[in-house]
């Protein structure tokens, strides 16, 4: 079966046909990018959201994570959060003047992830002097990400070296913008998860086999596949995945 192609433009409202969950969705995007997106309808309605994709540069020579085996493997302690946790709360908009582009800028972003969570979060997610945090992966409930599309929130997280958020379910635009700045694997929980961990517990993510190990209960959980969206991530987000690709040229 084809693959259905959407053509994203400033000026047109897109509503994504319903197609099944196995099925490989492709957007195309500004300067005629085609890139495989994801199989999950959740992430493919993201993506093909009507406003035209404006993508933070990332500085990569600032490591903004831990992985193993080329990403398919995420290890260490988890940060956990509830339902509707939104962009304000995980980069206050006093720090979109931080221009990510920049390495110190990039680091001292990062330095500010999370920090507009409410007070009755007591456990700080970066330590007090520090611009990375020792939590690796954030698990989170439902509506990961809503509010404003800031671009700058997965950026903070991956920044301030978080790998993976691992949610029940995320706000379409802050899933679309993970993907195309590459910054985080935003992954989907099977379960309600926030539930089921604590902050500081030991965790692994195996992304082959699309499962969360919880190290510290000895349980483990299903998640769902992140399909062709991992690729694209992996890269380091659209443009560089096109370039890597020969979809566009490569920079001088």
């Amino acid at each position: 079966m084809a693959a259905a192609s959407i053509s994203l433009s400033h000026n047109s409202i897109l509503t994504p046909p319903p197609i099944p969950k196995t099925k490989t969705f492709l957007g195309v995007l500004p300067n005629s990018i085609k890139f495989p997106v994801t199989t999950s309808r959740a992430a493919a309605a993201a993506i093909t959201s009507s406003r035209a994709i404006s993508v933070v540069p990332r500085a990569t020579s600032v490591d903004s994570g831990s992985t193993s085996e080329a990403g398919s493997t995420f290890h260490g302690l988890c940060y956990v959060v509830g339902d509707n946790i939104d962009t304000d709360q995980i980069i206050p908009a006093e720090y979109l003047t931080l221009v990510p582009s920049k390495p110190d800028e990039y680091e001292k972003l990062g330095s500010y992830a999370l920090i507009g969570l409410p007070a009755n979060y007591t456990t700080r997610f970066i330590d007090l002097n520090e611009m990375k945090t020792k939590y690796k992966i954030v698990i989170a409930g439902e509506n990961f990400g809503c509010g404003s599309s800031r671009e700058h929130a997965p950026v903070a997280l991956g920044a301030s070296g978080v790998a993976t958020v691992v949610a029940e379910s995320y706000a379409r635009i802050f899933f679309r913008n993970s993907v195309a700045t590459g910054e985080i694997y935003p992954l989907e929980s099977e379960g309600r998860l926030c539930d089921e961990c604590n902050t500081g517990d030991v965790v692994t993510i195996e992304m082959d086999e699309s499962r969360l190990i919880n190290h510290t209960t000895g349980k483990e959980y299903k998640l769902k596949p992140i399909g062709d969206a991992g690729p694209v991530i992996q890269a380091g987000g659209i443009f560089a995945y096109a370039r890597s690709t020969g979809m566009i040229p490569a920079q001088n």
